[in-house]
């Protein structure tokens, strides 16, 4: 009998790393596995869209966990993951990055004694006010394999005295998934003839962290640096749910200048053309720091600090303090048109991780 996996997911990054890793598992037929999707991400945009382009297949369950604070999100989500893995008795959990859903599938792997494997372990930006910090520590601490992206990362395991017998360095599964969907973007995507945009004559911009945009001081400031770039720049602004809540609430997506352009968050396809088009990304995201690297476009990310230490030693990356407008552009500035990416992507696995993956997975269960 083939050992059952199941992999729990609940925002956009997740499905794409996990999109990669599911279709070689489909591929190789060494196990089964189900989808469990939690919904923290509900919107269209955000969720379903991800599914249909990067032929995953549906998930078993869409848990439609309703918004909330951390505690009631991550509460709703263990209560109906729990029902879900007894009721299915899998042999292992696969949980990604470091969001809710990655802490709540943690939390109830470990109560169950079931085994789980962390894809993207061992980053950390020491900055324990994120809450992105305190769920991959604890997801971490309870994985029984630590799928770490970079020798930085494991490096940050050992230093935590986590088992190095446990710590796989294997690359990233978003560089996997640029490699494999980059070219479809190119001959699918109509993105850029509806926006009437030229390739390289623009910036690509969102922000979305809580940090950013549940701090009403913090979301003036960013909004001001957009604003003021977009006089001088053809801005495209692709607009995450929460931003656009939060941006409504203040009135502050009252103002807008001529030459920014806001979109509803896009799908995977049109995301990708539009950053491979772009001259630089300015961003708080995690995932599109690689996604841009992957692509060879420069980037501004608009924090105190990155997970990806390595794209700021390359020089391809730079931190903007987002609460300080001036700052922002500055940043900008030194990165538009006068740095080059090379389109190397050596420090993220070369497009092969998910093949990595699934031969430790397969050597861990030869082993049981």
């Amino acid at each position: 009998m083939k050992p059952l996996l199941i992999s729990i997911v609940g925002a956009r990054p997740q499905f794409i790393k996990a999109a990669p890793l599911i279709q070689e598992i489909e591929d190789k037929g060494v196990f089964t596995q189900l989808i469990l999707h939690t919904g923290q991400h509900f919107d269209q945009n955000m969720s379903e869209v991800f599914f249909e382009e990067l032929n995953i297949p549906k998930p078993a369950k869409n848990l439609e966990v309703v918004p909330g604070s951390h505690a009631q999100q991550t509460g709703s989500m263990m209560q109906g993951i729990e029902e879900f893995v007894r009721a299915h008795a899998p042999q292992m959990l696969l949980i990604y990055g470091d969001t809710n859903s990655t802490l709540a599938g943690a939390l109830v792997g470990v109560r169950l004694g079931i085994p789980m494997g962390h894809i993207e372990a061992g980053l950390r930006s020491f900055n324990k006010q994120m809450p992105e910090e305190i769920n991959r520590i604890v997801a971490d601490q309870f994985s029984d394999l630590l799928f770490a992206p970079t020798e930085t990362a494991s490096n940050n395991l050992e230093n935590e005295g986590v088992s190095t017998t446990a710590t796989h360095v294997v690359g990233d599964l978003m560089v996997d998934g640029v490699v494999i969907q980059s070219e479809r973007a190119q001959t699918e995507s109509t993105i850029l003839g509806e926006l009437k945009l030229k390739s390289k004559d623009f910036i690509l911009t969102t922000f979305h962290r809580q940090e950013n945009t549940d701090n009403r001081e913090r979301l003036s400031n960013v909004w001001k640096a957009i604003l003021k770039l977009s006089q001088t720049e053809t801005v495209v602004l692709a607009l995450h749910p929460r931003t656009k809540l939060r941006l409504e609430a203040s009135g502050l997506s009252k103002e807008q200048e001529s030459k920014l352009i806001i979109v509803e968050a896009q799908g995977y396809l049109d995301t990708l053309q539009l950053l491979s088009n772009s001259k630089l990304l300015l961003t708080d995201s995690g995932g599109m720091q690689k996604e841009a690297y992957a692509l060879g476009v420069p980037c501004v990310t608009m924090r105190g600090e990155s997970e990806w230490v390595e794209l700021l030693e390359a020089g391809v990356n730079q931190l903007a303090e987002p609460n300080n407008p001036k700052a922002i552009l500055e940043a900008v500035d030194r990165m538009t048109g006068k740095v080059v990416v090379p389109k190397d992507l050596g420090l993220y696995g070369e497009g092969k991780t998910a093949a990595k993956i699934h031969e430790i997975l397969v050597a861990f269960f030869e082993d049981k």
